[in-house]
């Protein structure tokens, strides 16, 4: 079989969204230096629907859904499927959310890897109808594809349970962050090591409302840079009405020339996710040196490793966050521990090293 990959699941290239865009933008280069080709399906919202074009060597193919939101990405990801179905190599898709569309790539007899991501229908903001689709393709996508690779050892024990085929285990990658430039936080009325950060999705299940809450609780005489999208939502009102002065909202910010900076030379980044494997923002905070305040859960402690600050809730979290502003040396130990963490797992090399040979292995 020829090497070649398509990468399926994703926004496109290159990263301009999220977790997935910025590791298909990294694995794709990568392997073109190894000697293979690499189709990239890009979800486009405008411009010529099945447009072809080239990134930096790699093939990209732009599809144009009809609808927004949820529906437009299904329609996306049907219309990959159909048209993967008659092109070369293997397939990897990011992402379960659809793996009942990816039966067919099965049925034509194409090798699929499938990266899980989370345990998506657990999260709280999902309708029940919305949790049932996502477990019946978790159970789809874990037992359909030939490599079925979770990012995070928890998620792999819990795929394995439901899983005939053994669980590959892959986590996220990061660059190590030296410098940045100071510039980009003057717009925020920002000061280097004189605030807090917190970058996620405004959803019950990261704690972004405990975050505000117990920062708020009192003056701090610093900032607290909440990065989400902050809509007419009521858990999102909630978040805004509990914050203090002192909180930030400065929306949802993609641009990694002003986030990179923002986090680099933030005091701790505040990570309250409680549903996930490992995820791209911690991995980044790690990367960047970061002292992390995090949520106490096994994905996080993983993750992070024993040297960051953990809460439990409201209370505990204005404890860690106490220390944070004002213990320098503890928190020293946490910058520590984050750059040795990220060195120990989550380079980019070691990662895209370890989907190479596992690629290489499905030809």
């Amino acid at each position: 079989m020829a090497k070649h990959l398509n990468i399926m699941g994703t926004r496109g290239v290159p990263a301009n969204h999220g977790g997935y865009e910025t590791f298909a933008a990294h694995l794709a280069p990568y392997l073109l230096k190894q000697g293979w080709s690499v189709t990239v399906y890009c979800q486009a919202d405008d411009g010529v629907d099945g447009l072809i074009d080239d990134w930096n060597g790699v093939e990209r193919i732009h599809f144009v859904p009809r609808s927004q939101g949820a529906l437009g990405t299904m329609q996306f990801d049907a219309r990959t499927v159909r048209h993967v179905l008659k092109r070369p190599g293997i397939d990897l898709v990011l992402g379960y959310n659809t793996a009942c569309f990816n039966i067919l790539q099965r049925l034509r007899g194409r090798k699929v890897a499938m990266n899980m991501d989370g345990i998506e229908w657990q999260r709280a903001k999902w309708s029940y109808p919305a949790k049932a689709w996502f477990f019946l393709n978790e159970l789809v996508g874990t037992n359909l594809a030939n490599v079925p690779i979770a990012d995070h050892p928890e998620i792999a024990r819990h795929l394995q349970s439901r899983s005939l085929r053994s669980i590959v285990t892959i986590p996220y990658g990061a660059d190590a962050v030296e410098d940045a430039p100071v510039a980009p936080l003057a717009q925020f009325g920002l000061e280097p090591d004189r605030y807090l950060i917190v970058i996620g999705r405004p959803v019950p299940e990261n704690s972004i409302l405990e975050v505000i809450t117990a920062f708020s609780r009192r003056p701090r005489g610093m900032k607290l840079l909440v990065l989400g999208k902050f809509g007419d939502d009521p858990y999102q009102q909630a978040c805004r009405a509990a914050a203090s002065n002192e909180v930030i909202f400065p929306g949802a910010i993609f641009n990694a020339a002003v986030v990179q900076p923002l986090r680099f030379h933030a005091r701790a980044y505040v990570h309250g996710h409680t549903v996930g494997g490992t995820n791209p923002s911690l991995c980044e905070a790690l990367g960047a040196g970061n002292a992390v305040i995090a949520h106490d859960n096994r994905f996080n402690r993983w993750v992070a490793g024993s040297d960051q600050l953990y809460f439990a809730d409201v209370m505990s979290c204005e404890a860690v966050i106490e220390q944070a502003l004002h213990n320098d040396a503890r928190l020293a130990v946490a910058r520590a521990g984050a750059r040795a963490r990220h060195a120990e797992a989550f380079t980019w090399d070691r990662i895209l090293s370890d989907y190479e040979t596992l690629l290489e292995g499905m030809l």
